[in-house]
């Protein structure tokens, strides 16, 4: 059983992909990384031995402390933190322990390189609809929380890209885009490697409302709808991606929780 300042890998696997997760830092040694330089979802890279001249820069939301066993390297930094008066945690087991228990980790060689502020920059064109919401929702929920997102004339995208080191997504023509009947969506998962029975079900609906495949999935013609409503309601795309965050959050909580419940109102007639 975990001290009151340390997460099971349970209790960490049902926070990730919400909009409250806490922020999780990775503070494996350099040569613990190159060994495996997975990521747990949405993880920071952060050196422990200088969590004093990081810790002001960090979310000052809960924080959760990764090193590879969960020993001293996690447990200093977490004391550190919690006398900066941040309330932080760290994870029972460690990296290894998370990958014992088959928590998701993210394939982070294929992600662009990180700019000065250690964000990564995505661009895609302009007036997002479904995989262009889907795709920046995926990337700050399970990649990284802080991604810069980039929307342009669809003539512009490469050319932006190379500009500011981004990496172009749902355009034709580059990695992170359609393959065959696969949306990029579909794509982004299969590269990140992030497979697990939730998104899976997530990813059918993205699919089959932005490929016009509704009959894949019942839920598809209401992300369609609900997609082309913000489309209608945002002049602003960034402000519209806020919004369809939300839209996101909702589909993926109920693949994850609430597939078998229904709604019985109103109740057919008492009997007599």
């Amino acid at each position: 059983m975990p001290s009151n300042t340390e997460i099971t890998s349970s209790q960490l696997q049902r926070l990730i992909g919400l909009p409250n997760a806490p922020t999780i830092i990775d503070v494996r040694t350099a040569d613990d990384f190159a060994a495996d330089p997975r990521l747990i979802p949405a993880s920071l890279r952060r050196n422990a031995t200088e969590v004093s001249s990081w810790a002001r820069d960090i979310p000052r939301r809960d924080i959760v402390l990764v090193c590879q066993h969960g020993l001293k390297l996690s447990q200093g930094a977490a004391a550190w933190l919690r006398a900066e008066g941040i309330r932080a945690e760290t994870l029972e087991g460690g990296f290894e322990g998370w990958k014992a228990a088959g928590g998701l980790l993210v394939n982070t060689a294929v992600l662009p390189p990180r700019d000065h502020t250690g964000r990564t920059v995505w661009v895609t064109r302009a007036r997002p609809k479904v995989d262009r919401i889907a795709c920046p929702w995926l990337i700050r929920r399970f990649v990284d929380p802080e991604a810069r997102f980039l929307f342009v004339a669809p003539s512009e995208v490469a050319a932006v890209a190379e500009r500011f080191g981004a990496a172009a997504f749902d355009i034709g023509d580059t990695f992170w885009g359609h393959r065959g009947e696969r949306c990029t969506f579909d794509t982004m998962l299969e590269e990140l490697q992030l497979s697990s029975p939730v998104l899976s079900r997530l990813a059918t609906i993205v699919r089959a409302a932005d490929t016009d495949r509704l009959d894949l999935s019942p839920q598809a013609a209401g992300l369609l709808a609900a997609s082309l409503g913000l489309s209608r309601m945002f002049k602003e795309d960034l402000e519209q991606l806020d919004a369809g965050l939300l839209l996101y959050d909702a589909f993926y909580r109920w693949c994850r929780d609430a597939t078998e419940e229904t709604h019985n109102w109103p109740s057919g007639p008492k009997s007599a």
